[in-house]
């Protein structure tokens, strides 16, 4: 699966904004299919005609602006949970690794599920505020921002409603992780080569065809969590779900009851159209940024080409390269100032 790798010439920050910012970015662009995707997977009125037409029936009912609903929590939540991710994914991968540092693409796959299984709950109670203002009214909106929406959630609803559906998210991770390892293990039988040998369109191509499997298998599932995250009495027509239920059973139970088994698959196809271009704008945003900060760091000699900066070890971290040039500065200062030595 192709994945925002982290380059050792980045120092830690660096490559945590270069993940954010190709994030916001994909996000942001993504959005519109975004949106159309949770109004979809909610059951709102307008959803009601097909996927093409939710466009122009959101588009007259709240304006443009409407398909950008929620980008801001979406945004804003990519830094904590990446943070969080990528801690346990490292505290994972050392558990896993053997005794000569090397970790197998199951266990790679399983560490990677279990950190964003981790990342998803902490920071859960953001999904469902975006949830909450993808789904209601611009026009008349009962949320005001994401703070609002939390103190709203929490203070009406209860603690618990800001975890509604938090069970979904970690049985999801099974059959997301289950797609993730059967798609891994049949593209590297395709190329007929390993993943470190793999081409940059390679890359991407594994990624997008990775993430489509995966995120089919366990569409189900977020379907169900969205329900769950937009019913509530106290919103005007129940939050808008098609269906009202009293648990994660007893919705998958009325929706298979009353609009058939293909509806817990309701918004696939706005979510696999956004793979594409999310991954394309992702891919493409957290290269040019590396680049900047490559070339910042004095690996590279232009942030517009990789050509490498002769005479600079590649295999040096940007401290240790520093760290060099001092030395050799201070080196050649003392060679043209022979009094220093006596």
């Amino acid at each position: 699966m192709a994945t925002l790798k982290r380059d050792s010439r980045l120092t830690s920050w660096q490559s945590t904004l270069c993940g954010g910012l190709a994030g916001v970015l994909s996000r942001t662009a993504t959005a519109p299919l975004d949106v159309v995707k949770i109004l979809t997977q909610v059951g709102t009125f307008h959803s009601k005609q097909g996927f093409l037409s939710s466009f122009p029936v959101l588009y007259r009912a709240e304006g443009l602006r409407a398909f950008w609903k929620g980008n801001l929590t979406a945004c804003v939540r990519l830094f904590p949970y990446s943070a969080v991710q990528l801690s346990a994914y490292h505290r994972l991968t050392v558990l896993f690794m053997d005794d000569l540092g090397q970790i197998s693409q199951w266990q790679a796959i399983v560490a990677g599920s279990v950190a964003g299984m981790l990342a998803a709950v902490v920071i859960y109670p953001t999904d469902v505020v975006k949830t909450r203002l993808i789904v209601q009214n611009s026009m008349e909106p009962t949320y005001r921002g994401i703070v609002h929406a939390l103190c709203c959630v929490y203070y009406q609803e209860g603690f618990r409603s800001l975890y509604r559906g938090v069970s979904l998210s970690i049985l999801g991770a099974v059959p997301f992780s289950a797609g993730l390892f059967f798609m891994n293990m049949s593209l590297d039988k395709f190329w007929q080569k390993p993943g470190d040998r793999l081409s940059p369109v390679q890359h991407f191509i594994n990624g997008c065809l990775a993430a489509g499997v995966a995120q089919t298998m366990s569409f189900p599932f977020e379907t169900v969590k969205r329900k769950m995250q937009a019913q509530s009495h106290i919103l005007p027509h129940c939050g808008g779900v098609d269906v009202h239920f009293n648990g994660v059973l007893d919705c998958f139970r009325q929706m298979v009851k009353t609009k058939g088994v293909l509806s817990l698959w309701s918004g696939l196809t706005a979510n696999l159209l956004k793979v594409v271009p999310y991954f394309g704008l992702m891919f493409t945003t957290f290269e040019f940024s590396k680049r900047l900060f490559l070339y910042r760091n004095g690996y590279i000699i232009s942030p517009l080409s990789n050509q490498l900066t002769p005479g600079v070890d590649q295999s040096l971290g940007p401290r240790e390269l520093e760290e060099l040039r001092k030395f050799i500065r201070h080196k050649n200062f003392a060679n043209r100032n022979p009094s220093l030595k006596s």
